[in-house]
Protein backbone atom coordinates (compact mmCIF):
# COMPACT_ATOMS: atom_id res chain seq x y z
CA UNK A 1 0.00 0.00 0.00
CA UNK A 2 0.74 3.52 -0.50
CA UNK A 3 0.65 5.51 2.86
CA UNK A 4 0.99 9.10 3.21
CA UNK A 5 1.63 10.18 7.30
CA UNK A 6 1.77 13.71 8.71
CA UNK A 7 3.60 14.61 11.50
CA UNK A 8 4.61 17.88 13.17
CA UNK A 9 7.53 16.16 14.83
CA UNK A 10 10.25 13.75 12.94
CA UNK A 11 13.74 12.81 13.37
CA UNK A 12 16.18 13.89 14.48
CA UNK A 13 13.99 15.31 16.97
CA UNK A 14 14.19 14.11 20.29
CA UNK A 15 10.57 12.26 21.57
CA UNK A 16 8.54 9.79 21.73
CA UNK A 17 5.94 10.65 18.66
CA UNK A 18 8.51 11.37 16.23
CA UNK A 19 10.07 7.80 17.16
CA UNK A 20 7.16 5.94 16.79
CA UNK A 21 6.52 7.23 13.33
CA UNK A 22 10.18 6.48 12.49
CA UNK A 23 9.92 3.05 13.62
CA UNK A 24 6.14 2.59 12.27
CA UNK A 25 7.45 3.71 8.99
CA UNK A 26 10.53 1.36 8.70
CA UNK A 27 8.81 -1.80 9.73
CA UNK A 28 5.82 -0.77 7.25
CA UNK A 29 8.29 -0.70 4.15
CA UNK A 30 10.39 -3.84 5.58
CA UNK A 31 6.74 -5.31 4.77
CA UNK A 32 6.57 -3.72 1.18
CA UNK A 33 4.84 -0.89 1.75
CA UNK A 34 5.97 2.18 0.56
CA UNK A 35 5.23 5.30 2.99
CA UNK A 36 5.96 8.69 2.50
CA UNK A 37 6.36 11.26 5.61
CA UNK A 38 5.40 15.04 5.48
CA UNK A 39 7.12 16.46 8.78
CA UNK A 40 8.69 20.23 9.42
CA UNK A 41 12.25 21.28 8.64
CA UNK A 42 14.46 20.22 12.14
CA UNK A 43 17.98 20.89 12.45
CA UNK A 44 20.50 18.48 13.86
CA UNK A 45 21.70 19.04 17.19
CA UNK A 46 24.95 20.73 16.17
CA UNK A 47 22.70 22.85 14.13
CA UNK A 48 23.06 21.81 10.71
CA UNK A 49 20.27 20.75 8.44
CA UNK A 50 19.10 17.22 8.12
CA UNK A 51 19.84 15.68 4.92
CA UNK A 52 17.65 14.84 2.24
CA UNK A 53 15.88 11.27 2.79
CA UNK A 54 14.05 9.47 0.21
CA UNK A 55 9.90 9.96 1.26
CA UNK A 56 10.57 12.17 3.70
CA UNK A 57 9.17 15.83 2.48
CA UNK A 58 10.41 18.98 5.13
CA UNK A 59 8.64 21.67 4.64
CA UNK A 60 9.56 25.17 5.54
CA UNK A 61 8.98 25.46 9.40
CA UNK A 62 10.12 28.16 12.79
CA UNK A 63 12.80 26.31 14.81
CA UNK A 64 12.85 26.44 18.45
CA UNK A 65 8.97 27.78 18.62
CA UNK A 66 8.20 29.88 21.75
CA UNK A 67 11.37 28.35 23.51
CA UNK A 68 10.39 24.85 22.58
CA UNK A 69 12.09 22.02 20.68
CA UNK A 70 9.23 22.17 18.33
CA UNK A 71 9.41 23.35 14.56
CA UNK A 72 6.27 25.48 13.28
CA UNK A 73 5.59 24.68 9.78
CA UNK A 74 5.12 27.54 7.25
CA UNK A 75 1.73 27.20 5.53
CA UNK A 76 2.44 26.63 1.83
CA UNK A 77 -0.39 24.16 0.08
CA UNK A 78 1.39 23.41 -3.02
CA UNK A 79 4.31 22.40 -2.02
CA UNK A 80 2.44 19.44 -0.31
CA UNK A 81 0.11 18.53 -3.12
CA UNK A 82 2.83 18.26 -5.59
CA UNK A 83 4.28 15.52 -3.60
CA UNK A 84 1.08 13.75 -2.22
CA UNK A 85 -0.30 13.76 -5.99
CA UNK A 86 3.54 12.24 -7.51
CA UNK A 87 3.05 9.38 -4.70
CA UNK A 88 -0.75 8.38 -4.91
CA UNK A 89 -1.64 7.67 -1.36
CA UNK A 90 -4.36 4.79 -0.24
CA UNK A 91 -4.68 6.56 2.99
CA UNK A 92 -3.44 9.21 4.94
CA UNK A 93 -2.43 8.93 8.39
CA UNK A 94 -2.38 11.95 10.63
CA UNK A 95 -0.59 12.21 14.25
CA UNK A 96 -1.70 16.06 15.28
CA UNK A 97 -4.70 17.28 15.31
CA UNK A 98 -3.25 20.76 14.29
CA UNK A 99 -0.51 22.41 12.29
CA UNK A 100 0.00 19.88 9.39
CA UNK A 101 -2.78 17.80 11.01
CA UNK A 102 -4.89 20.64 8.81
CA UNK A 103 -2.92 19.73 5.93
CA UNK A 104 -3.76 15.63 6.19
CA UNK A 105 -7.44 16.02 6.51
CA UNK A 106 -7.80 18.17 3.75
CA UNK A 107 -5.31 15.95 1.77
CA UNK A 108 -7.39 13.01 2.23
CA UNK A 109 -11.04 14.73 1.93
CA UNK A 110 -9.94 16.76 -1.56
CA UNK A 111 -8.82 12.88 -2.69
CA UNK A 112 -11.93 11.05 -1.13
CA UNK A 113 -8.83 9.15 0.94
CA UNK A 114 -9.57 7.42 4.30
CA UNK A 115 -7.78 9.59 7.19
CA UNK A 116 -6.53 7.58 10.32
CA UNK A 117 -5.48 9.83 13.25
CA UNK A 118 -3.25 8.37 15.72
CA UNK A 119 -3.94 10.22 19.27
CA UNK A 120 -0.44 10.24 20.90
CA UNK A 121 -0.67 13.15 22.81
CA UNK A 122 -2.50 14.78 26.06
CA UNK A 123 -2.49 17.91 24.31
CA UNK A 124 -3.77 20.02 27.31
CA UNK A 125 -0.47 19.34 28.95
CA UNK A 126 1.43 21.38 26.42
CA UNK A 127 -0.71 24.71 26.40
CA UNK A 128 2.50 26.77 27.83
CA UNK A 129 3.63 26.92 25.00
CA UNK A 130 1.45 28.88 23.11
CA UNK A 131 -0.43 30.83 25.93
CA UNK A 132 -0.43 31.39 29.55
CA UNK A 133 -2.08 27.79 31.05
CA UNK A 134 -5.22 27.87 32.32
CA UNK A 135 -7.81 25.73 32.56
CA UNK A 136 -10.14 27.28 29.51
CA UNK A 137 -6.62 26.98 27.44
CA UNK A 138 -6.36 22.93 28.51
CA UNK A 139 -10.40 22.50 27.69
CA UNK A 140 -9.40 24.25 24.21
CA UNK A 141 -7.46 21.77 23.58
CA UNK A 142 -8.95 18.39 24.84
CA UNK A 143 -11.94 19.93 22.55
CA UNK A 144 -9.83 20.60 19.34
CA UNK A 145 -8.00 16.76 19.39
CA UNK A 146 -11.65 15.64 20.20
CA UNK A 147 -13.32 17.05 17.88
CA UNK A 148 -10.79 16.10 15.32
CA UNK A 149 -10.72 12.72 16.06
CA UNK A 150 -14.29 12.62 15.12
CA UNK A 151 -13.69 13.84 11.69
CA UNK A 152 -11.44 11.04 10.93
CA UNK A 153 -12.27 7.64 9.72
CA UNK A 154 -10.95 5.96 12.67
CA UNK A 155 -8.52 6.96 15.52
CA UNK A 156 -5.76 4.94 16.98
CA UNK A 157 -4.48 5.26 20.62
CA UNK A 158 -1.40 4.10 21.81
CA UNK A 159 -2.38 2.69 25.05
CA UNK A 160 -5.48 0.84 26.37
CA UNK A 161 -5.59 3.92 29.27
CA UNK A 162 -6.06 6.50 26.41
CA UNK A 163 -8.64 4.43 24.56
CA UNK A 164 -10.43 4.90 27.66
CA UNK A 165 -9.75 8.10 28.52
CA UNK A 166 -10.91 9.89 24.46
CA UNK A 167 -13.83 7.90 24.65
CA UNK A 168 -15.12 9.41 27.90
CA UNK A 169 -13.78 12.84 26.44
CA UNK A 170 -16.61 11.80 23.66
CA UNK A 171 -14.72 10.44 20.68
CA UNK A 172 -16.87 8.54 18.85
CA UNK A 173 -15.03 6.92 15.78
CA UNK A 174 -13.65 3.69 15.56
CA UNK A 175 -10.71 3.34 17.99
CA UNK A 176 -8.16 0.38 17.76
CA UNK A 177 -5.44 0.31 20.34
CA UNK A 178 -2.29 -0.31 18.54
CA UNK A 179 1.16 0.46 20.99
CA UNK A 180 4.48 1.27 19.14
CA UNK A 181 6.44 -1.72 18.98
CA UNK A 182 9.94 -2.30 20.85
CA UNK A 183 12.73 -4.09 19.41
CA UNK A 184 13.31 -6.24 22.32
CA UNK A 185 16.70 -8.36 20.70
CA UNK A 186 18.28 -4.96 19.86
CA UNK A 187 17.43 -2.94 23.31
CA UNK A 188 18.71 -6.46 25.15
CA UNK A 189 21.84 -7.11 23.52
CA UNK A 190 23.23 -3.03 24.68
CA UNK A 191 26.58 -3.11 25.74
CA UNK A 192 25.90 -1.02 29.50
CA UNK A 193 29.90 -1.49 30.29
CA UNK A 194 30.95 0.93 27.56
CA UNK A 195 28.37 3.16 28.30
CA UNK A 196 29.86 3.84 31.82
CA UNK A 197 33.44 3.72 30.81
CA UNK A 198 32.46 6.21 28.15
CA UNK A 199 30.73 8.55 31.07
CA UNK A 200 33.32 7.73 33.44
CA UNK A 201 30.55 5.44 35.49
CA UNK A 202 32.14 3.25 38.05
CA UNK A 203 31.46 -0.41 37.10
CA UNK A 204 30.22 -1.32 40.64
CA UNK A 205 28.22 1.85 40.76
CA UNK A 206 24.38 1.95 41.40
CA UNK A 207 22.90 4.07 38.68
CA UNK A 208 19.37 4.95 38.50
CA UNK A 209 18.48 6.18 35.12
CA UNK A 210 16.00 8.40 33.09
CA UNK A 211 15.90 8.79 29.22
CA UNK A 212 13.47 11.13 27.60
CA UNK A 213 13.44 14.48 26.03
CA UNK A 214 13.72 16.74 28.74
CA UNK A 215 11.02 19.48 28.99
CA UNK A 216 8.42 20.81 31.29
CA UNK A 217 5.41 18.78 31.36
CA UNK A 218 7.43 15.75 31.82
CA UNK A 219 7.57 16.37 35.53
CA UNK A 220 11.12 16.48 36.20
CA UNK A 221 11.30 18.61 38.68
CA UNK A 222 9.40 15.78 40.68
CA UNK A 223 11.90 13.09 39.65
CA UNK A 224 14.87 15.10 40.53
CA UNK A 225 13.42 16.04 44.22
CA UNK A 226 12.82 12.05 44.47
CA UNK A 227 16.14 11.09 43.45
CA UNK A 228 18.25 13.47 45.10
CA UNK A 229 16.82 12.47 48.14
CA UNK A 230 17.62 9.16 47.35
CA UNK A 231 20.84 9.19 46.66
CA UNK A 232 21.40 10.88 49.85
CA UNK A 233 20.90 7.69 51.55
CA UNK A 234 22.77 5.52 48.95
CA UNK A 235 26.47 5.08 49.04
CA UNK A 236 28.79 7.81 47.72
CA UNK A 237 29.59 6.16 44.25
CA UNK A 238 25.69 5.72 42.95
CA UNK A 239 24.70 8.07 40.04
CA UNK A 240 21.59 9.75 38.33
CA UNK A 241 21.92 9.18 34.10
CA UNK A 242 19.68 11.29 32.97
CA UNK A 243 19.98 10.70 28.70
CA UNK A 244 18.12 13.22 26.70
CA UNK A 245 17.78 16.83 26.11
CA UNK A 246 15.44 19.80 25.96
CA UNK A 247 14.33 22.97 27.67
CA UNK A 248 14.48 21.10 31.40
CA UNK A 249 17.97 20.47 30.93
CA UNK A 250 19.66 23.62 32.91
CA UNK A 251 16.74 23.24 35.57
CA UNK A 252 18.30 19.29 36.17
CA UNK A 253 21.43 21.14 36.31
CA UNK A 254 20.45 23.70 39.31
CA UNK A 255 18.69 21.49 41.38
CA UNK A 256 22.03 19.11 41.85
CA UNK A 257 24.12 22.10 41.90
CA UNK A 258 22.43 23.33 44.49
CA UNK A 259 22.28 20.22 46.80
CA UNK A 260 26.16 20.46 45.71
CA UNK A 261 26.27 16.86 43.92
CA UNK A 262 26.90 17.76 40.61
CA UNK A 263 29.42 14.42 40.99
CA UNK A 264 26.70 12.20 41.00
CA UNK A 265 24.42 13.72 38.24
CA UNK A 266 25.41 12.15 34.82
CA UNK A 267 24.04 14.85 31.47
CA UNK A 268 24.93 12.13 28.50
CA UNK A 269 22.89 14.00 25.92
CA UNK A 270 20.75 13.07 23.06
CA UNK A 271 21.64 9.26 22.31
CA UNK A 272 20.88 7.20 19.49
CA UNK A 273 21.24 4.09 17.26
CA UNK A 274 23.68 1.47 19.72
CA UNK A 275 24.37 4.21 21.88
CA UNK A 276 20.52 4.27 23.26
CA UNK A 277 20.68 0.92 23.63
CA UNK A 278 24.07 0.76 25.90
CA UNK A 279 22.31 3.39 27.81
CA UNK A 280 19.61 1.37 28.89
CA UNK A 281 22.19 -1.84 29.98
CA UNK A 282 24.30 0.90 32.06
CA UNK A 283 21.05 1.56 34.47
CA UNK A 284 19.99 -0.83 37.08
CA UNK A 285 16.89 1.44 37.76
CA UNK A 286 14.76 3.38 35.49
CA UNK A 287 12.79 6.07 37.03
CA UNK A 288 9.66 7.99 35.12
CA UNK A 289 7.78 10.45 36.94
CA UNK A 290 5.58 12.07 33.76
CA UNK A 291 1.86 12.11 34.42
CA UNK A 292 1.29 13.44 30.54
CA UNK A 293 2.59 10.66 28.66
CA UNK A 294 -0.13 8.67 26.35
CA UNK A 295 2.17 5.54 25.58
CA UNK A 296 5.16 4.18 28.01
CA UNK A 297 7.73 3.84 25.08
CA UNK A 298 10.79 4.67 26.98
CA UNK A 299 9.57 1.93 29.84
CA UNK A 300 8.87 -0.77 26.94
CA UNK A 301 12.55 -0.29 26.19
CA UNK A 302 13.96 0.03 29.39
CA UNK A 303 12.24 -3.38 29.94
CA UNK A 304 13.66 -4.77 26.67
CA UNK A 305 16.67 -3.93 28.66
CA UNK A 306 16.11 -6.64 31.80
CA UNK A 307 15.77 -2.75 33.77
CA UNK A 308 13.20 -2.63 36.15
CA UNK A 309 11.19 0.53 36.37
CA UNK A 310 9.47 3.01 38.89
CA UNK A 311 6.27 5.12 37.63
CA UNK A 312 3.71 7.00 39.24
CA UNK A 313 0.34 5.67 38.23
CA UNK A 314 -0.77 7.89 34.98
CA UNK A 315 -1.72 7.17 31.40
CA UNK A 316 0.62 5.27 29.74
CA UNK A 317 2.73 4.35 32.69
CA UNK A 318 -0.02 1.90 33.86
CA UNK A 319 -0.23 0.07 30.69
CA UNK A 320 3.07 -1.34 31.10
CA UNK A 321 4.56 -1.49 34.48
CA UNK A 322 2.79 -4.09 37.11
CA UNK A 323 3.19 -3.36 40.35
CA UNK A 324 6.15 -5.57 41.95
CA UNK A 325 6.61 -7.75 39.29
CA UNK A 326 8.58 -5.73 36.42
CA UNK A 327 8.83 -2.49 39.09
CA UNK A 328 6.81 0.11 41.25
CA UNK A 329 3.68 1.94 40.14
CA UNK A 330 3.06 4.52 42.86
CA UNK A 331 -0.33 6.61 43.18
CA UNK A 332 -0.19 9.32 40.84
CA UNK A 333 -0.17 12.07 43.58
CA UNK A 334 2.60 9.77 45.52
CA UNK A 335 5.04 12.83 47.44
CA UNK A 336 8.68 12.80 46.18
CA UNK A 337 9.26 11.05 49.79
CA UNK A 338 8.13 7.99 48.89
CA UNK A 339 9.45 7.74 45.00
CA UNK A 340 12.89 8.41 47.05
CA UNK A 341 11.90 5.81 49.31
CA UNK A 342 11.30 3.46 47.17
CA UNK A 343 14.29 3.70 44.56
CA UNK A 344 16.11 3.30 48.14
CA UNK A 345 14.34 0.32 49.06
CA UNK A 346 15.23 -1.14 45.73
CA UNK A 347 18.61 -1.14 45.86
CA UNK A 348 18.62 -2.62 49.77
CA UNK A 349 16.27 -5.86 48.88
CA UNK A 350 18.39 -7.45 46.65
CA UNK A 351 15.57 -10.14 46.30
CA UNK A 352 13.46 -8.14 44.44
CA UNK A 353 15.97 -7.24 41.82
CA UNK A 354 16.04 -10.59 39.84
CA UNK A 355 12.41 -11.35 39.47
CA UNK A 356 11.57 -7.63 38.41
CA UNK A 357 14.22 -7.43 35.49
CA UNK A 358 12.95 -11.06 34.31
CA UNK A 359 9.56 -9.72 34.83
CA UNK A 360 10.50 -6.28 32.92
CA UNK A 361 12.12 -8.65 29.50
CA UNK A 362 9.07 -10.98 29.63
CA UNK A 363 6.58 -6.99 29.58
CA UNK A 364 8.57 -6.07 26.83
CA UNK A 365 7.68 -9.09 24.79
CA UNK A 366 4.46 -8.15 24.44
CA UNK A 367 5.05 -5.13 22.41
CA UNK A 368 6.46 -6.23 19.59
CA UNK A 369 6.86 -4.48 16.92
CA UNK A 370 6.23 -6.78 14.36
CA UNK A 371 2.96 -7.14 15.80
CA UNK A 372 2.48 -3.67 16.07
CA UNK A 373 2.97 -3.18 12.50
CA UNK A 374 1.01 -6.15 11.19
CA UNK A 375 -1.91 -4.39 13.12
CA UNK A 376 -1.78 -1.65 11.49
CA UNK A 377 -1.57 -2.46 8.31
CA UNK A 378 -4.76 -4.82 8.85
CA UNK A 379 -6.35 -1.23 9.79
CA UNK A 380 -4.82 0.71 6.76
CA UNK A 381 -6.34 -2.42 4.30
CA UNK A 382 -10.14 -2.26 6.05
CA UNK A 383 -10.54 1.23 5.23
CA UNK A 384 -9.06 1.02 2.05
CA UNK A 385 -11.47 -2.34 1.14
CA UNK A 386 -14.21 0.31 2.27
CA UNK A 387 -13.05 3.42 0.34
CA UNK A 388 -13.17 1.25 -2.59
CA UNK A 389 -16.92 1.23 -1.58
CA UNK A 390 -17.44 4.62 -1.52
CA UNK A 391 -18.15 5.25 1.94
CA UNK A 392 -15.64 7.87 2.74
CA UNK A 393 -16.55 10.36 -0.02
CA UNK A 394 -18.24 13.34 1.40
CA UNK A 395 -17.86 16.98 1.87
CA UNK A 396 -20.12 17.09 4.44
CA UNK A 397 -16.79 17.06 6.57
CA UNK A 398 -14.46 19.38 4.78
CA UNK A 399 -17.80 21.53 5.44
CA UNK A 400 -17.28 20.66 9.34
CA UNK A 401 -13.72 21.21 9.53
CA UNK A 402 -14.04 24.56 7.59
CA UNK A 403 -16.95 25.11 11.09
CA UNK A 404 -14.33 23.59 13.59
CA UNK A 405 -11.47 25.81 12.31
CA UNK A 406 -13.10 29.14 12.56
CA UNK A 407 -14.68 28.36 15.93
CA UNK A 408 -11.44 27.74 17.19
CA UNK A 409 -10.00 30.63 15.97
CA UNK A 410 -13.25 32.67 17.72
CA UNK A 411 -12.65 31.01 20.90
CA UNK A 412 -8.98 31.46 20.81
CA UNK A 413 -9.14 35.29 19.98
CA UNK A 414 -11.53 35.67 23.10
CA UNK A 415 -9.69 33.53 25.37
CA UNK A 416 -6.30 35.41 24.35
CA UNK A 417 -8.14 39.15 24.44
CA UNK A 418 -9.03 37.96 28.21
CA UNK A 419 -5.41 37.01 29.47
CA UNK A 420 -4.21 39.92 27.24
CA UNK A 421 -6.63 42.05 29.83
CA UNK A 422 -5.66 40.13 32.70
CA UNK A 423 -2.22 40.46 32.38
CA UNK A 424 -2.58 43.94 31.55
CA UNK A 425 -4.47 44.56 34.75
CA UNK A 426 -1.81 42.40 37.16
CA UNK A 427 0.84 44.66 35.38
CA UNK A 428 -0.52 48.32 35.54
CA UNK A 429 -1.96 46.71 39.69
CA UNK A 430 2.00 46.09 40.25
CA UNK A 431 2.93 49.46 39.16
CA UNK A 432 0.19 51.38 41.25
CA UNK A 433 1.76 53.27 44.49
Amino acid sequence: MNICKFTNTYLPHIGGVARSVASFALDLRKLGHRVQVVTPIFANGDGSQVEKEDYVLRVPAIQNFNGSDFSVRIPLPYIIDDTIDEFKPEVIHSHHPFLLGDAAFRAAYRRGLPLVFTHHTLYEQYVHYVSPETKSMKQLAINLATKYANLCNLVIAPSGSIARLITERGVTSPIEVIPTGVDVEYFRSGDGESFRRLFGIPMDARVIGHLGRLAPEKNLEYMCEAVIKALKKMPDQARFLVVGAGPADSLIRGMFQKESMEDRLIMAGSQSGRKLADAYNAMDLFVFSSISETQGMVLTEAMAASTPVIALDASGARDVVIDDQNGRLLPGDAPSQLFAETIVDFFERKDNADPWREGAINTARKFSRDASAEKLVKVYRSLHEKNLQGKFKSDKKLDAWDNLQRSMETEWKLLSEKMGSLIETVRNGNNDP
